[in-house]
């Protein structure tokens, strides 16, 4: 629960402005609980929407607070998608998320509060299985309706299109996992269905809203149809859809959403894609707008704004930084060519700029992951500041950073030293009480490797006001150590002698090792070069894992003098990373085949990357690719071929050469040399690389 805020002040309303909160989050649910609003959501941004769960928490709507849950998923799940919380009649608060991991399934968690700890219901086992309505039927996106009655009413399904319809359930309130009846909502009652039910009651008339299209893409839209009973029938209502990307593609794919009642008004709450769209299609950001009846029966067409809902503040606050002058150490650009997200291309800098403008739509990013990075406020004129706001990129990873104020931006004192900081927090708060013009908060460290530096918001204050009563705790898990450059792997066979087998090989680079093959290979000389046949089969393992300096979002570059008589759908060079429980962005692999994963594999083909031009079979060629923490090149003979934005979440694995360790994918052709960098290269510095390690 919030301590109550300073009283006495005068309040005028205030925009809560759109995004809502910053960070990436997805699916909301919002409820009020007593005084206090409690917004849930999907949190986006991770391995194919499976951050850690989190509840925002406010008194007013504008100032939001974020709250890492404590809520053990079962054993080997990641997603934890789209959750629903009430307060049942036994006074208990229920939490319930969607995974499909092990088939489609709710499950079920129960706590005295809201801000939980959550405990699993149903010994842990799914609340509502796939195929509860409809043979198998995924149960995702579920929302409950609590009728007047205290009957309580479930809805979900995705892909409900290809099944044909939607599910429904009634549910035992007395326990709220009981199921007591099914039924299946046909798509000639719910047309172009396609996920994400919310059921909402006005009047005496039963609204069912839900989404259609591609989540990651455009074509995200909210519809809605009308019922006289929560099982239905429900007739399609007019004005649909009544919420969809708007016309300068600055609000793009609108849609998952749930409706807040307040002072007789309402408002959609829902989620939309950042921009720049982050390729994809899971960093998305809440936003909430007003929901007008025309009458009994019908939703007016919602206009999804930049600027939000007009709300009273419970109390005044002065940011003495908005819209002051912001400098930093450095600044992203990013260039790329158009995505299936963004088919207009990418020119953008993440400005410095940002980080004042009260926009929780707008970052400053840092031009690579190398530490420490700064940004310095100019706030014009020698102030006495009490409170310093700050919301990093990420809400549940924690930052280490130091703030210091100063009078001349030459001589600094230190207003808040957080440099061995392990506690993660959406803003972090930080309190003293000093005078300066200036403003430099430095990021020394982060959580997660290869993180790049990245802020929404830094905001400046005069006065201390109450804070909500909750505190995250702190990580178990240390910084991530930064990536040092090294060449970690330099496999060649230009000193091994032709015609022979081997099954160990050197790795000469700073890893050191020894590479074993799983079966003897030969070394043979092919247009002149010398180089290890493989035959689709055998592969290359190094006894060593790949360092924790490769883990995350670490830079790296991956190099390969190769020859592939026949060119397949994908076949691996090289890979470094763990294939356990791979999601979106969590796997790379430098790949040489014609297929969507053709040049490199992520784990999903939403984000694999295919070459734009295959390089010719039976011929030497060098394919390299270079991530710096926020682009990925690929180079073909020195030569840019393909390229993708992309933020990745790297466990790091095996190091294997030949192989993803699945044998569809082993390679079978020759390899001269094979070089992984654990750093960044440019262009120009592909091209030195490439006529330094010729083979021919």
């Amino acid at each position: 629960m919030l301590i109550g805020l300073l009283s006495g002040l005068y309040a005028q309303k205030q925009w809560t402005g759109n995004p809502l909160v910053p960070g990436y989050f997805a699916d909301p649910t919002i409820r009020k609980f007593g005084d206090t609003y409690y917004l849930y959501g999907t949190t986006d941004g991770v391995k194919l929407a499976s951050g850690e769960p989190t509840v925002w928490v406010s008194k007013d709507l504008i100032a939001w607070y974020n709250h890492k849950l404590e809520l053990a998923l079962p054993a080997n799940l990641n997603n934890c998608w789209a959750p629903d919380v009430h307060r049942a009649a036994n006074g208990l608060y229920y939490y319930f998320m969607g995974n499909c991991e092990r088939g489609c399934n709710i499950y079920a968690y129960v706590s005295e509060s809201p801000l939980g700890p959550f405990r699993p219901v149903n010994d842990g086992k799914p609340a509502i299985p796939v195929g509860t309505s409809g043979e198998h039927l995924p149960a995702l996106d579920a929302q409950y309706l609590i009728d007047d009655d205290g009957s309580v009413h479930a809805y979900f399904g995705t892909w409900c299109s290809s099944f044909g319809g939607m599910g429904y359930a009634r549910i035992n309130p007395d326990d709220m996992v009981t199921i007591e009846k099914t039924g299946f909502i046909p798509m000639s009652q719910i047309p172009h269905a396609f996920e994400a039910a919310y059921p909402i009651k006005y009047g005496d008339k039963y609204f069912l809203m839900y989404s259609s299209g591609d989540c990651r893409l455009s074509t995200y839209q909210v519809h809605y149809s009308i019922g006289d009973s929560p099982e239905g029938p429900f007739t399609y209502g007019k004005n649909n859809p009544i919420l969809k990307s708007n016309e300068d593609g600055t609000v793009d794919s609108p849609g998952h959403n749930s409706v807040l009642e307040k002072d007789g008004n309402y408002y959609i709450l829902y989620h939309r894609h950042d921009n720049p769209h982050s390729t994809g299609g899971e960093f998305r950001q809440m936003c909430i707008d007003p929901m007008f009846f025309s009458d009994s029966v019908t939703i007016e067409k919602i206009n999804p704004s930049h600027h939000g809902v007009e709300f009273e503040p419970d109390i005044k606050l002065t940011n003495l930084a908005k819209n002051c002058p912001v400098t930093s150490s450095s600044a992203y650009h990013l260039t790329a060519d158009p995505t299936r997200y963004s088919p207009g291309g990418y020119d953008h800098v993440y400005k410095p700029a940002h980080v004042t403008d009260e926009n929780n739509g707008n970052l400053w990013k840092a031009a690579s992951c190398q530490l420490p990075q700064s940004v310095t406020i100019d706030l014009g004129k020698s102030v006495k500041i009490k409170r310093i706001a700050t919301d990093f990129e990420y809400a549940t990873y924690y930052y280490q950073y130091k703030i210091e104020l100063s009078e001349n931006n030459k001589k600094w004192q230190i207003f808040a030293d957080r440099t061995q900081n392990m506690v993660c927090g959406m803003p972090m708060i930080d309190d003293n009480e000093m005078q300066g013009r200036y403003v430099k908060l430095t990021i020394t460290g982060t959580e997660k490797t290869g993180v790049i530096p990245a802020i929404w918001n830094v905001k400046v204050y005069d006065q201390i006001f109450d804070l909500p009563d909750f505190q995250n705790k702190p990580s178990e898990t240390p910084p991530g150590p930064k990536p040092n450059g090294d060449k970690i792997v330099d496999f060649q066979v230009k000193n091994l002698k032709a015609g022979k087998y081997f099954s160990q090989f050197k790795n000469k680079g700073t890893l050191k090792g020894i590479f074993q093959a799983t079966a003897p290979l030969k070394v043979c000389v092919v247009d002149g070069v010398k180089a290890l046949c493989f035959d689709g089969k055998s592969f290359l393992r190094l006894n060593k894992p790949a360092p924790e300096t490769m883990n995350w979002n670490a830079p790296f570059t991956a190099s390969a003098w190769v020859y592939n008589p026949e060119i397949g759908h994908g076949e691996c060079l090289v890979t470094w990373a763990s294939r356990e429980q791979m999601l979106q962005s969590s796997y790379v692999a430098l790949m040489y085949g014609k297929g969507n994963y053709g040049a490199v594999a992520h784990g999903d083909g939403a984000v694999d990357v295919p070459f734009k031009h295959i390089p010719e079979a039976g011929k030497w060629q060098h394919i390299a690719v270079s991530f710096d923490g926020a682009l990925e090149h690929v180079y073909v003979n020195g030569k840019k071929d393909s390229c993708l934005p992309i933020s990745l979440f790297i466990e790091r694995g095996e190091i294997l050469i030949g192989s993803t360790g699945v044998p569809i994918e082993n390679f079978g052709g020759y390899l001269a040399r094979v070089q992984v960098f654990n750093k960044h290269m440019t262009e120009s510095e592909i091209q030195q690389l490439m006529q330094k390690t010729d083979p021919r």
